[in-house]
């Protein structure tokens, strides 16, 4: 009996350590950045244009942000992105952050709120419809909030590499808005999972997302229990998030590690459940995570030839550790990054060389991006990447309206719908594609185009306070037998044009408080900056030649903000 308590306790303090390992990530993210080399020299020697590094590094070059990098040079402004650290907003941008409902009101509390309007509303529900509106109209609020925040963060960052990391991690541990409650969930996901570890160790990142209740209920593990298995959340563990469709697991593999997810899921309930004293000392709760031994399957595993002991939470950190560190997580990972940053299709060589250095470091992804970013294909590839609508609007908002404040993001929310890539909008779990072939459709480049338009005329809708319509993310949730991995695996595309779903509205009470009006600013001065004038002398002699053709400075700005060296980074 001793023995098993004492069994019982190691047990307990592994999973507090497993669970604190998660809230303590973004200090070690500040602090630990050993396992980059020294700066070097690479991009200085290559001479590469300021523009299109920029262009690369960031979500859009400027001539703020060329400022910054040519106060240290190209390769010092690297390794200070990669570092991640005195990351700053503008003051009226951290404003209206800090004004938002998802940074005043902590998690708990908000997803406490909801459940009890849900339980009211349900009380209503067939005589009287309205605190079910106004229980969808809240949760679609706050993930509008959760919108505003990070697009304005991706414009005016200081660090712009944190940004684009939070933006890929986001798309490759995908989850979907419009299902059950997710809605209000995104903020909390992105704060608390992505963005502290974006910069930091894979295997930490992969451990966040595991233990938030958004990702838990989208890939359906909440109902995950022993002799009533749900795969869901398993296979795409392995398939999307670390090894890779071909990376080598078996049906039993996905199989055994569903076993070692049961019991792992969600609750929102203040007390714990009544069960046996011996399980009681092995329930885990922190924030809405639960592991509920009463449902998990102590029996033992067999995963990729490992046998994992039945003991509890401590088998997800053997699993998550062992997933971490294999090969085809490291050429996996490594892939998919090169995708982002170098090329649809990167050279062998170049995955091989990041995925060893994945493995080399145990997962550090500064170490990983700097093997990319030192290599030559990476310096060869400036300028040639095609833009997906979110590097394409960024990069032209951050360009036209660079030392500007911007007040409402409605309008470049409706455009990345009108594109069809919606912040968290795609429905299945493997993400947007990052290739040229998802996004370079003629549909996509008329939007560009009245984008374009729309910026070198001056948009006042960025810079009019008023009532945000909501994201477009309310239409019914994807059934969660649908989200299958087949599904995933045929990497089922969301269509390239869409129609914008109508407004809804949005209470009074229920709206972000706003930023003081900030005066609308003249339409954008592109064609008489030097900056610009400059980097356009870089351009083809057909664009150079329509642009010296332009007859008034609108025509100018929307020249060369429609331009073909405008759609590729």
């Amino acid at each position: 009996m001793k023995t098993r308590l004492n069994l019982q306790h190691a047990l307990a303090a592994s999973a507090l350590v497993l669970l604190s390992a998660c809230s303590t990530t973004s200090q070690q993210q500040a602090t630990d950045n050993s396992k980059l080399p020294p700066v070097g020299n690479t991009l200085s020697k290559a001479a590469v244009a300021p523009e299109a590094l920029l262009n690369r590094l960031s979500w859009g070059s400027n001539p703020s942000t060329l400022q910054a990098m040519q106060a240290v040079g190209p390769d010092r402004y690297l390794d200070q992105q990669l570092r991640g650290r005195n990351a700053t907003l503008p003051a009226a941008i951290q404003a209206q952050v800090d004004a938002m409902t998802i940074s005043r009101q902590p998690f708990m509390d908000t997803m406490r709120d909801l459940e009890a309007r849900r339980v009211a509303s349900e009380q209503q529900k067939g005589t009287d419809d309205t605190l079910r509106k106004e229980y969808q109209q809240e949760m679609t609020r706050l993930a509008r909030e959760a919108a505003n925040r990070a697009l304005l963060r991706d414009i005016y960052s200081s660090n712009q590499l944190q940004e684009q990391m939070s933006w890929f991690w986001m798309n490759h541990f995908n989850i979907h808005s419009g299902k059950h409650n997710i809605r209000a969930m995104l903020g909390d996901f992105e704060e608390q999972a992505i963005r502290p570890n974006a910069l930091g160790n894979f295997r930490d990142l992969l451990r966040a997302t595991v233990m938030h209740p958004a990702m838990l209920r989208y890939l359906d593990n909440e109902y995950n229990a022993v002799n009533r298995i749900n795969e869901n959340y398993a296979r795409e563990l392995m398939e999307l998030h670390t090894m890779g469709v071909n990376g080598g697991y078996s049906q039993k593999d996905v199989q055994e590690l569903a076993r070692v997810l049961t019991g792992v899921g969600v609750s929102l309930n203040k007390d714990a459940p009544r069960m046996k004293p011996e399980q009681e000392k092995l329930y885990v709760r922190k924030g809405m995570f639960e592991f509920q031994p009463q449902r998990h399957d102590f029996g033992d595993k067999q995963i990729l030839g490992q046998t994992i002991k039945g003991r509890g939470i401590a088998e997800l950190d053997d699993v998550l550790l062992m997933l971490s560190r294999q090969p085809a997580t490291a050429r996996y990972v490594s892939q998919k990054l090169a995708q982002f940053f170098v090329a649809d299709n990167p050279s062998r060589d170049l995955v091989e060389k990041m995925a060893q250095r994945f493995l080399q470091t145990d997962g550090d992804i500064p170490a990983t991006l700097r093997t990319m970013f030192d290599s030559q294909e990476f310096v060869a590839s400036l300028g040639k990447k095609f833009k997906d609508p979110m590097h394409y609007m960024l990069a032209s908002v951050r360009l036209a309206y660079d030392g500007n404040t911007i007040v409402n993001t409605g309008p470049m929310l409706n455009w990345l719908n009108m594109m069809g890539q919606q912040l968290n909008g795609r429905q299945t779990p493997d993400g947007y594609a990052l290739d040229e072939s998802a996004w370079a459709s003629s549909g996509q480049m008329t939007v560009r185009f009245d984008i374009a338009r729309s910026l070198a005329n001056g948009n006042p809708g960025l810079f009019k306070v008023d009532t945000p319509a909501p994201l477009a993310t309310t239409a019914a949730a994807m059934p969660a037998a649908s989200m299958t991995p087949s599904v995933a695996a045929n990497g089922m595309q969301a269509p390239v044009m869409s129609t914008p779903a109508p407004a809804t509205p949005v209470t009074a009470q229920a709206t972000t408080p706003a930023a003081p009006a900030a005066p609308k600013p003249p339409p954008p001065a592109l064609a008489t900056s030097g900056y610009v004038k400059n980097w356009s002398k870089q351009f083809s002699p057909a664009t150079q030649t329509a642009l010296s053709q332009a007859s008034t400075p609108q025509e100018w700005n929307a020249l060369f903000l429609a331009s073909p060296e405008m759609m590729r980074r």
